[in-house]
């Protein structure tokens, strides 16, 4: 194999594809990543960790078609200390088992390992086709993710719960996520294809990784899907991966529908006041108190190393003064997600979940649990 690649476009792909290979491996060949170079004027840059595979195309000049493995965090390093501008020349003598990568004066040689050893990537046959968004992607990912459990034995919560499903709007598509702690959930307009689509949990790792990716893309992402697998692919760039093989709770349990106690408050002037208060509680517990009265609401923290905090705050509210207490760090995760001016905090009690919605937005519920302070 023979080709020259701008260093930039080489740079970019391996950014991309050596962000899904484990440092520590077991198995020598995961950590290599596949180049091949087709006929013509493409490369591919292949990476999995037989979980999540990650395809890449890049265009560039061929010389001699063939493919070869490489350690994919060394090549990467490489290419990112070389200058800006450089032409970079990656050459393979498989029968010796290297590959070598050429720029200016600097010569690397690396070892390689045999293309048949790297692992030959799924290609079912995916039933459900459709596309959306990167927007809409986006925006279903960040508003769920951060309620990702991270808690490897309840492994049935570490991702993105995926379904369709009728409203009195027409169907949608819900994203769900919740640690036992907080939950989210998002609708979208079921796009055309995902009508029947199975209920799938997407696994933690491949929305982080096609997070980072839909920064870079302003497209259509195509999602193929089997109850087993899916597959990405937007631009260049295709990512595939098995689904957690789980049953996701039945998470309309939790949120409730009889809570009566109706706060409206200033997104951004809380989640400060929120902010600044909790510099106060402690690391570990996070815990703010908020008391709710007919003048306002008045937000505290206590420690017995850090002192106190207090402040006021002006809030739309006409039930009864009553107090509750949350974790800071899940408040603010929530109020982040808030796209309006307005949030509206539905409360029952101090033991009871409150249901936290962006009154400028309904396709969006959030509910967290209280906690005691």
């Amino acid at each position: 194999m023979k080709l020259t690649i701008d260093r930039a476009a080489l740079l970019k792909s391996l950014a991309h594809v050596q962000s899904v290979v484990e440092r520590r491996n077991t198995i020598p060949i995961l950590s290599n990543i596949l180049i091949e170079a087709k006929d013509g004027d493409s490369v591919s840059l292949t990476a999995t960790d037989m979980d999540l595979d990650i395809v890449e195309q890049v265009s560039c000049p061929v010389a001699l078609p063939g493919a070869v493995t490489a350690p994919a965090h060394t090549l990467y390093d490489i290419v990112r200390k070389l200058p800006d501008g450089a032409s970079v020349e990656l050459t393979s003598e498989p029968e010796k088992e290297r590959v070598t990568v050429r720029a200016g004066r600097s010569t690397f040689t690396l070892p390689s390992l045999p293309t048949a050893d790297f692992p030959s990537l799924a290609s079912d046959d995916l039933p459900f086709n459709f596309t959306l968004s990167s927007a809409e992607l986006k925006a279903l990912i960040d508003r769920t993710s951060f309620a990702i459990s991270t808690e490897e034995t309840r492994y049935y919560l570490n991702g993105i719960y995926l379904h369709a499903t009728q409203q009195p709007s027409g169907p949608v598509m819900r994203g769900v996520a919740t640690d036992g702690h907080r939950l989210a959930r998002v609708e979208l307009p079921l796009p055309k294809g995902a009508e029947g689509i199975p209920g799938v949990i997407m696994p933690r790792k491949v929305v982080l990784e096609l997070r980072k990716l839909l920064d870079e893309s302003d497209g259509a992402v195509t999602i193929g899907l089997s109850d087993t697998r899916i597959r990405l692919a937007f631009g260049a760039i295709t990512l595939s991966s098995k689904l957690i093989d789980g049953t996701f709770p039945d998470y309309e349990r939790v949120i409730p529908t009889g809570n009566d106690k109706v706060m409206e408050l200033n997104r951004n002037s809380f989640a400060e006041a929120v902010d600044r208060v909790a510099t106060i509680s402690t690391e570990k517990s996070r815990a703010v108190k908020i008391a709710l009265g007919t003048n306002g609401l008045t937000l505290t923290a206590n420690s017995p190393e850090a002192g106190s905090a207090l402040e006021e705050l002006e809030v739309s509210y006409t039930s009864n003064p009553f107090e509750i207490g949350f974790n800071s760090r899940y408040l603010l995760d929530i109020l982040k997600q808030v796209q309006g001016d307005v949030a509206q905090f539905i409360m029952a009690d101090a033991a009871s979940p409150t249901v936290v919605r962006d009154r400028a937005d309904g396709s969006a519920i959030y509910v967290l649990m209280p906690m005691r302070v």
